[in-house]
């Protein structure tokens, strides 16, 4: 069998590597436990970079682009670009009839139409509730009776800091809608179960409209299966 010479000037057959080789990857080998979240593992704390210093590279109207200079876990230093997103709120407005509200709208950066659920960015020191409240009447003309915490997303976590919360909102009522004045937009109102199917086809790219539709119909599930166990008994 051939030998093999590492970077180090020694030499080893090519057996003794893939000994080296499958013992590095036993111990990288997943752990199995129940999900612990994120920084709440004692393991986690071996996988921060520590920030050196951060610069604005450049500012725009909605956000900025940060350059950072970190310190890895190894030692070593190199630089991360990161967005700075003021965050958003989106909503998935369900009728009594089983429907949600969906905006058609134009996006630049695809150059084409998109569909998914309200949204928009917070404003400075706004709470995200009264943000989702805002945007679903400005972009839909609906509003809620009652409003519930969904959950929330990072759009890009592996460079941009945006967080969206998400809620869903019912009891709805319409008045009128005003979108901005840079905003073109047209409402449809789609059964949930062809939005999940559109999802689950892979038709539906945004990010926020997957999972806040997801989340819709797992709770509608969950509720259907309560009542099913309450009727039971």
């Amino acid at each position: 069998m051939g030998r093999i010479t590492s970077q180090g000037g020694q030499t080893h057959t090519m057996a003794e590597e893939i000994s080296n080789n499958a013992t590095i990857v036993d111990e990288m080998e997943p752990e199995e436990e129940l999900l612990v979240l994120g920084d709440d593992d004692p393991r986690d704390a071996a996988l921060h970079e520590h920030i050196l210093s951060e610069e604005c590279a450049w500012h725009g109207r909605i956000i900025d682009v940060n350059r950072l200079e970190v310190e890895l876990p190894n030692g070593r230093r190199t630089s991360r670009d990161i967005v700075r997103h003021p965050g958003a709120a989106a909503v998935v407005a369900l009728t009594d009839s089983g429907k949600i509200a969906l905006v058609r709208q134009y996006r630049t950066a695809l150059d084409r139409v998109t569909v998914e659920i309200p949204a928009g960015k917070l404003d400075p020191g706004e709470d995200p509730l009264e943000c989702a409240k805002r945007e679903l009447r400005e972009e839909t003309g609906f509003v809620a009776g009652r409003m519930r915490y969904l959950t929330t997303i990072a759009s890009s976590a592996g460079f941009a800091d945006e967080l969206i919360r998400i809620y869903m909102a019912t009891h709805l009522e319409l008045d009128e809608a005003c979108p901005d004045e840079d905003e073109f937009l047209n409402v449809d109102l789609v059964p949930l179960s062809e939005l999940i199917d559109a999802v689950l086809d892979g038709k539906i790219e945004d990010a926020k409209t997957v999972v806040g539709a997801l989340a819709c119909d797992a709770i509608a599930h969950r509720l259907a299966s309560d009542a099913d166990v309450a009727v039971e008994q």
